[in-house]
């Protein structure tokens, strides 16, 4: 990294000036902000934050309120961590005077300077990436068409794991070689373990990991832009790295390995297994795998997933959103350019929303209407709004299918006379909260032999 100059530094205090005048200002107006804590001058609640993002949604203070103002550096930021309500507000109600992105290093640097559908700010580009997603790449036509695509990817995972049997697996680690995306953009797959595969499955699995962590990470940079050159956490380095590895088209397939490796892990308590595979046995039967159609007949399977989403969801804090303009949120002034994050997490564990909230209950979600789909915003793993995931039907019916086939194909157990006491709950803060030590367990076959052999 280049040394910094005089000029640089100079330029930093002038900035640092020009803030402190700037914050000046802004108090001698009368404006009536969120409550919050109380900001030091220059660096705000920097100090008090969490290491990311999403740390910060899973400790978002409760006696705020629905949602509390952080003056973090330059901008100010309200996290909407305990109320549903306010989240439909935000997402919803006066969704498109929140619908831009802000501009963050993971944005310019892990997505090609803003050019994905994640980070690019609002306008014609992003609505024409909207569109195409909508109305090409994820509509129900072109999804069914290429079910044989997510078909095939799952009986090679099936395949793999019956030749494991009886011996411990991480299974994250098959789980993310199921390659769809890049298959249904590209028609090829890119994990083959051949001289002529661009990237080996262990590879991929890093970048992955490294993706997640780095677009999670509270980089000092993003809220006091004056230092940013100076990249004191290493943090763009490493995403400059990690650019010039990536093929972007290959990256989001593995959305879920995560979330069907925290199912795994609530499920190793045996709690709800029995009922789930005697709901399988009623309506597959013994002698066939499940298919994505079997799946509205399987409520107790979709059940399993919602909760699992509910507890451990993908991103635990939403993609932040940048407020375009002046308004008032229930009677709070929001001020142009202030950053609105949405923490999906606490909303999930509200204690007002959800009966018993810790604890993991599939027969919460049975005989209600509550979905993923951005209609409830008491359950948001995909977001809402126009800034809602676009792929999440794409999503779902891979989760569904895969946890569904898992569970029916296959008795899974702890190794070694582990009992669920032992297990380490670390977790890794980042896009997505991953247990720091991935679960292993030993699987047997539970169906007629001849299943595996088709």
């Amino acid at each position: 990294m280049e040394t910094p100059t005089w000029t640089a530094y100079a330029a930093a205090c002038l900035a640092t000036l020009s803030l402190f005048l700037l914050t000046k200002y802004l108090r001698q107006r009368k404006l009536n902000l969120p409550p919050g804590p109380k900001p030091w001058p220059i660096i705000g609640n920097l100090t008090s934050l969490a290491p990311s993002l999403t740390a910060l949604s899973t400790n978002s203070p409760s006696s705020m309120g629905p949602f509390c103002n952080s003056a973090s550096g330059l901008f100010f930021a309200v996290v909407v961590g305990l109320s549903a309500e306010m989240a439909k507000v935000f997402l919803k109600s006066m969704d498109f005077n929140f619908v831009d992105r802000p501009k963050m290093a993971a944005g310019k640097y892990t997505t090609y300077n803003y050019s994905n559908i994640t980070w690019s700010s609002y306008g014609p580009y992003w609505r024409q990436a909207r569109k195409m997603c909508l109305m090409e790449l994820f509509t129900a036509k072109r999804l069914e068409s290429l079910e044989y695509i997510r078909t095939e990817e799952l009986q090679s995972l099936l395949h793999d794991l019956y030749n494991l049997t009886g011996k411990p697996i991480l299974l994250k680690d098959y789980l993310m070689k199921i390659e769809i995306i890049s298959r249904m953009v590209l028609g090829k797959r890119y994990l083959d373990e051949s001289k002529n595969s661009i990237v080996t499955p262990e590879e991929f699995k890093k970048m992955l990991d490294e993706l997640f962590l780095l677009n999670g990470v509270l980089n000092i940079g993003d809220y006091i832009p004056w230092i940013d050159f100076m990249d004191l956490q290493g943090y763009v380095k490493r995403m400059k790295v990690l650019s010039n590895k990536f093929d972007r088209e290959t990256w989001s397939q593995g959305f879920h390995p995560g979330l069907v490796g925290w199912w795994n892990r609530e499920f190793s308590s045996d709690r709800g297994m029995h009922k789930a595979t005697e709901e399988l046995d009623r309506v597959i039967g013994q002698n066939r795998w499940v298919q994505e159609k079997d799946i509205p007949n399987l409520p107790y399977i979709e059940a399993i997933v919602k909760e699992t989403m509910r507890l451990h969801p993908v991103a635990p804090m939403l993609t932040p959103r940048l407020c375009g303009e002046d308004c008032k949120v229930a009677g709070y002034d929001i001020l142009k350019g202030t950053r609105v994050l949405v923490s999906v997490w606490t909303i999930a564990r509200d204690p007002t929303l959800w009966d018993e909230p810790e604890a993991f209950k599939p027969e919460r979600f049975l005989g209600n209407s509550i979905d993923v789909k951005g209609h409830n915003f008491e359950l948001l793993p995909f977001g809402a709004g126009r800034r809602m995931c676009p792929g999440y039907n794409l999503g779902l019916k891979v989760i569904q299918a895969s946890l569904a086939n898992l569970l029916h194909g296959f008795k899974w157990s702890l190794p070694d006379n582990m009992t669920p006491e032992d297990l380490n709950m670390e977790e890794i803060f980042g896009l997505s909260i991953p247990k720091k030590i991935p679960l292993a367990a030993v699987i047997k076959p539970r169906l007629a032999p001849n299943v595996y052999s088709a």
